[in-house]
């Protein structure tokens, strides 16, 4: 069967178009915490250094969140140590990372790295001060002339006070040099530690030896660009580091989410376990305001539970016997019991968790351009610095010695490789945070990218834009019986089915509080209707043709059936006694929020087309009653794939939203799939985003949310690049042949230390987005 299209008409069909093969084991990923990156040359040395690795598949280095994310051959994951010694050889600290454990240990090692930072800033900067008021005689009275014994004298001192500023305050820019040295690379450490070092050895080769300069005004020192830069520089690193554990609060707080024990009951006794010792099987007792521990199963007890940490709904959800609770939400009222049934990395938080930390670790396309151009940015400024010596030397104005060593001194300070190696990945952490924060699991920073180009989005009808359960909708009356009694009588009748419209119709009557009984006889004729003989009355539902078969005139109902039919629902005749004696309708619902969702995706430029194997009729209602553009109906499940590959040859770029096993391939297919956490695990491990609520409304924010995420990158990215690009011809003293001016070391090296702080600052404000449909997310 073709697909039916409304309005524009069938597509062709490929069978088996899109479908995913499952048939390859996925590879192992290992998780590393890296120490001492400082550009994006370091992220290149250790990937390059990683995927050397025997065993290796691919590897990610995340400079926002010093982390690496490697794949490994299948059985494989046991190479921890083979990784973390692989880093370590190529002059970097590194660290497996646990489930979540670990957190607070890489806390406390973020904050001591912090306050060492901000005590070598501290050193740095009081030393700076006295130097600088030295430095520049000729402005401030009261100090000896150049020239002076007492002068050289106070210059000798400022040499030996700056040199531990160089040595401890500046060692980190020393030890990543040599290490990035030894891989025949280069990095920001080798810039600063290249521009400090020849500022504090012209500086004490001319006080050492005045003779080696012809002349007495080259004779200057620059200790005070030693004492600022390193200052300045270890400042910008510092707040750099503070600024980037608040792009992971995110992450911090899922972790934060769960329990550290639960009551089991074990022998018949209750006791206080860690949660590492609870194991699937294990009975849990849960007391009002208590975390869940682990998910599980209610077996007695009820309870209202909090799930917006998860979910994102704030409205509390019932939970009874049968029902289902998840690891890490809140008991709000009653007391109950539950069995385990998923533990450990097995729970849904866990499984959060880790989908958000290996997106964080993932890669957009976008950045890894920026890392390889990254990659050649530290040689081409160590070019640009000899060769901006070289011209001032030779053409520069006397005296030119002084004139090179000070404008190569300020390229090596201003250029700055971290503002471009942050630019991405700070603001992809953030967007990636918020996403799980509201609902959205957002799998890899390509989907993130990919999502705010969707020009369309491509739904499934049951289960995404209705709520995928049938309910009563209509009970219409037409003998003398009463509403209450005809529906009584049928949901009666219809207890002893277990077709789902049946149990529509039982439901309907519960509640409503009906009392119902078992039918004394029941006949079902698949596909046609029921018989039941209820308390003495003959009770028929089916279709007019069953009707007609079993004597009951139904005529009357015909133009009722045809209204019904037109609004998408279906319609179900009752005879009682051989008399026609009502009608009820049953339907799929849309789903509360579908229609406003639907509305915002107009609103902000998208196509919204509809998906479903139902009839067209069906298909046109849901559609007409919540606004949607094209409708695809009657299309078999193998051919979703194919329909999404059509849109796609359009040049449309598409997103697939689905719940189900039919969908997945589909969801593959799909520029960016989007699966309902409602749905099924096969459907979820297809899509590039997961629903956790499974609302419609979650992929306005999704959408919204890419499309703030990239709009951040941008401006990330034009503020990098336009920084250094001015930046470094300035410092090279292009404004002097125009307006006699020259860069200061000073100010490059404050514009450097800040640079990068802007760029993670400007990231963090993602922190403070909302979405537009701030209910029913996710």
């Amino acid at each position: 069967m073709t697909a039916a299209a409304v309005p524009a008409g069938a597509l062709p069909v490929a069978v088996g178009v899109g479908a995913p093969s499952f048939a390859e084991a996925p590879p192992d990923t290992v998780h590393l915490s890296i120490e001492g990156m400082t550009c994006a040359s370091c992220v290149a040395t250790i990937e390059k250094t990683l995927k050397a690795t025997d065993g290796v598949l691919d590897a990610r280095v995340n400079f926002a969140s010093q982390e690496a994310q490697i794949d490994v051959a299948p059985g494989r994951a046991d190479i921890e140590s083979e990784l973390t010694a692989a880093v370590v050889s190529a002059g970097y600290g590194a660290a497996p990372i646990g489930d979540g454990q670990d957190e607070d240990a890489e806390a406390t090692a973020r904050d001591s790295h912090y306050r060492t930072l901000l005590k070598k800033f501290w050193f740095a900067a009081l030393v700076a001060i006295p130097v600088m008021y030295f430095s520049y005689p000729e402005l401030f009275p009261g100090i000896p002339e150049k020239g002076s014994t007492e002068l050289n004298l106070i210059w000798g001192a400022m040499a030996l006070l700056t040199l531990p500023v160089l040595l401890w305050s500046g060692s980190q820019f020393f030890t990543g040099a040599w290490a990035a040295f030894k891989h025949r690379s280069a990095n920001m450490h080798t810039l600063i530690a290249t521009g400090i070092t020849a500022a504090w050895l012209y500086s004490t080769v001319a006080l050492l030896f005045p003779d080696f300069f012809p002349e007495e005004r080259l004779r200057d020192v620059f200790f005070d660009v030693t004492a600022v830069v390193t200052a300045l520089v270890v400042l910008g690193m510092a707040l750099e580091v503070r600024a980037r554990a608040r792009t992971s609060e995110a992450l911090k707080k899922l972790i934060g989410l769960q329990a550290k024990t639960a009551r089991v009951i074990r022998d018949g006794q209750e006791a206080d376990v860690p949660i590492e010792s609870v194991v699937v099987g294990d009975l849990i007792v849960v007391r009002p305001g208590e975390k869940i521990p682990v998910d599980g199963e209610v077996v007695s007890g009820s309870s209202t539970i909090d799930e917006s940490m998860v979910t994102g709904e704030p409205i509390p959800v019932e939970k009874t016997e049968g029902t289902v609770v998840i690891g890490a939400t809140i008991n709000k009222t009653g007391s109950f019991r539950f069995r385990a049934t998923r533990v450990g990395a097995d729970t849904m938080l866990a499984q959060i968790i880790a989908m958000v930390r290996d997106a964080q670790g993932s890669k957009a396309p976008i950045q890894r351009t920026v890392d390889k151009v990254a990659g050649f940015f530290v040689p081409a400024v160590m070019i640009i610095a000899v060769a901006t010596f070289m011209m001032w030397y030779t053409v520069g104005p006397e005296p030119a010695l002084l004139y090179a060593v000070i404008t190569a001194v300020t390229v090596l300070v201003i250029a700055c490789p971290c503002a471009l190696g942050l630019a991405t990945p700070t603001s992809l952490m953030v967007g990636i945070g918020k996403g799980a924060e509201n609902g959205i699991l957002i799998k890899s920073g390509d989907a993130l990218e990919l999502a705010h180009r969707i020009t369309t989005v491509v739904l499934d009808k049951t289960g995404t834009v209705t709520r995928g359960e049938p309910m009563l909708t209509d009970v219409i009356v037409y003998g003398a019986d009463s509403e209450d009694e005809v529906l009584r009588l049928a949901a009666s009748a219809e207890r002893a089915s277990e077709h789902p419209l049946g149990e529509a119709i039982v439901t309907g009557a519960a509640d409503r509080g009906l009392e119902l009984i078992d039918p004394d006889e029941f006949e079902a004729m698949p596909g046609h209707g029921i018989s039941a003989l209820v308390r003495g009355r003959r009770v028929v539902l089916g279709n007019l043709k069953f009707m007609a078969d079993r004597g009951v005139a139904a005529g009357a109902a015909e133009e009722l059936l045809a209204q019904l039919a037109d609004l998408g629902k279906t319609a179900i005749v009752i005879g009682i006694d051989g008399e026609l004696s009502g009608v009820v309708a049953v339907a799929d619902p849309v789903k509360t929020d579908s229609i406003a969702a639907i509305a915002r995706m107009h609103e902000i430029g998208l196509e919204v087309v509809m998906l479903t194997g139902d009839n067209v009729r069906t298909a046109n209602a849901i559609a007409a009653q919540v606004g949607l553009d094209r409708v695809f109906a009657e299309v078999l499940p193998e051919d979703k794939a194919a329909q999404v590959k059509q849109l796609q040859a359009e040049g449309k770029i598409v997103a697939m939203v689905g719940d189900g096993i039919n969908d997945a391939p589909a969801l593959a297919q799909a520029d960016v799939g989007m699966a309902m956490g409602t749905g099924t695990d096969v459907a979820m491990e297809s899509g590039d985003v997961t629903l956790i609520k499974g609302s419609l409304t979650g992929i306005v924010t999704a959408i919204e949310l890419s499309r703030a995420t990239m709009r951040n990158v941008r401006q990330n990215l034009v503020g990098a690049f336009a920084y250094n690009t001015l930046g470094i011809p300035i410092a090279a003293g292009l404004l002097y042949p125009f307006f006699g001016l020259l860069l200061s070391p000073l100010l490059a090296g404050a514009a450097m230390a800040f640079s990068s702080v802007t760029v993670v600052s400007n990231a963090n404000r993602l922190r403070s987005w909302r979405p537009t449909l701030a209910k029913g997310v996710g």
